[in-house]
């Protein structure tokens, strides 16, 4: 584009030059319009392109002004000094406004690099106060939480000693009750209330507990897999449920915590069971990934909505009328005291779909002979 203006301002110089040879001498009156006319390609060549641009439409002017000097030739000398002053005006004003142009141009770049790091230092300061903000409300809910889990400890060990007395008691009734009794069938229904109320009170402890970072590596996650597939088995059974494993291999050379991992297994499991309708499917697929091993765990169920993707770890959070909300809390606490993570997943089932990801450099992890396993 700017390639085409400068031709332009060139044609237009020319055309003065033109305009200066073909009018004869005694029309003084145009030729000194034509001599005007000059600066207008001088100045605008200065201020589009500089001072080399104003320079050359200077030099081009001066040429084309060579035939209007012509007519002076012979006069007297003052005279045609007078005209000839013309050319240093047109070198002068196209340099002066080149170098004007120019000093703004920097000015203008310099402004634009201030503005430019304006933004990012404001963009960057928008972030870190989202970011304050955000660990503010993740310390205050924090602090929360922590009172919440001293509480409920403190009511949970008050509610289990006599809860025990009560079970007891209960015990000793079902015995004085035989099965035909009318009345056996109250106290069954009470312990089995009783056994629902302590596991409640069981999660309740094991959520205000701190998870210890476990360093005795004593299973192999694929002798881990295959307990947890063994304890479902009457879970699954019952439901006529498709269980299926994959990628045992891939945890033959990785030991964690056994108790602690089945733990984590086993309350994402035992959702899927329940969530599940009759003759649904579970994939459980073990895979090495970079600086660890993932485990991935989806069903063909009704699944999560993605708005309560992130609720459904929030303790005491449950969409069952009878759950405690704290079983997904507890596994997340437990695989992140690991220094992995427990997370959501989009499945291709259509269902729920949890990836749980455990790094090899933690202490429970135990070194294995084979290098390639790591």
């Amino acid at each position: 584009m700017k390639k085409y203006i400068y031709i332009s301002l060139v044609l237009v110089v020319i055309a003065i030059g033109v305009l200066h040879f073909v009018t004869p001498g005694q029309y003084i009156f145009y030729h000194d319009t034509y001599r005007r006319l000059s600066y207008f390609p001088i100045v605008l060549g200065a201020i589009w392109f500089g001072v080399w641009g104003g320079l050359s439409l200077a030099v081009l002017s001066s040429i084309a002004f060579i035939p209007h000097l012509l007519l002076f030739m012979g006069q007297e000398p003052s005279t045609y000094l007078s005209e000839l002053t013309e050319v240093l005006l047109y070198l002068a004003a196209g340099t002066v406004t080149g170098i004007i142009t120019s000093k703004e141009a920097k000015l203008r770049e310099k402004y634009k690099l201030l503005s430019e790091k304006l933004k990012k230092s404001y963009s960057r300061l928008h972030e870190e106060t989202e970011l304050l903000l955000e660990v503010e409300e993740q310390l205050s809910a924090s602090q929360k939480f922590s009172a919440l889990g001293q509480l409920s400890a403190s009511l949970a060990h008050e509610i289990k000693n006599p809860l025990s007395s009560i079970k007891g008691t209960a015990e000793i009734l079902l015995d004085e009750f035989p099965e035909e009794h009318p009345k056996r069938e109250f106290v069954e229904i009470l312990l089995k209330e009783i056994g629902r109320l302590n596991s409640t009170v069981e999660d309740v402890l094991q959520y205000a507990k701190a998870p210890r970072q476990g360093k005795s590596a004593t299973e192999s996650l694929a002798q881990v897999s295959y307990q947890v597939s063994k304890l479902l088995e009457s879970h699954l059974r019952r439901k006529a449920i498709t269980f299926v494993v994959r990628g045992e291999k891939a945890g033959e050379q990785f030991y964690v915590d056994g108790g602690k991992i089945t733990q984590v297994l086993l309350n994402i499991l035992l959702n899927s069971i329940e969530a599940l309708p009759k003759k649904g499917t579970i994939h459980m697929q073990l895979d090495k990934v970079e600086k660890g091993l993932s485990i991935t765990i989806s069903d063909n169920g009704p699944g999560i909505p993605e708005s309560e993707w992130e609720t459904v770890f929030t303790p005491f959070y449950s969409g069952k009328e009878d759950g405690t909300g704290l079983g997904l809390s507890i596994s997340r606490k437990i695989v992140e005291s690991y220094g992995g993570t427990l997370t959501l997943c989009e499945s291709d089932e259509g269902g729920a779909c949890f990836t749980v990801f455990l790094p090899y450099e933690m202490d429970y992890i135990k070194a294995s002979d084979d290098p390639q396993s790591h």
